[in-house]
């Protein structure tokens, strides 16, 4: 079994910042891409960034310049540094993997977390 357990969201006001963290547990060979995606009420989940795990980032344009995605691959841990946070940022933020589990490779999805950005 194979858990993503993201943390770090919550309310904050228009250009505040959040870090965003999110922790692989269980029965982990290897880990792949790790990356999060992000859902606004309404809309499609969209990709955020995401990050190899020799460390090749890829990020969305509206992130670029704001956020950085970033991986401590000893903790099967992967971080979303937010900066000069918008209101259309306001969005349910959720964690990705591709994890090889015992002979299996497969993606993996966490619960999410809440980001508000709100005056």
């Amino acid at each position: 079994q194979v858990q993503l357990v993201e943390s770090g969201g919550g309310l904050v006001q228009p250009g505040g910042s959040l870090r965003l963290s999110c922790v692989a547990s269980g029965s982990i060979v290897g880990i792949y891409t790790m990356g999060w995606y992000r859902q606004a009420p309404g809309k499609q989940r969209e990709l955020v960034a995401d990050i190899t795990r020799g460390g090749r980032t890829n990020l969305a344009d509206s992130a670029k310049g704001r956020f950085t995605i970033s991986r401590d691959n000893a903790k099967n841990t992967v971080y979303l540094q937010m900066n000069s946070l918008k209101p259309e940022d306001t969005a349910v933020y959720y964690c990705n993997a591709d994890i090889l589990h015992t002979t299996t490779r497969n993606n993996y999805w966490g619960q999410g977390t809440q980001v508000t950005v709100s005056s």
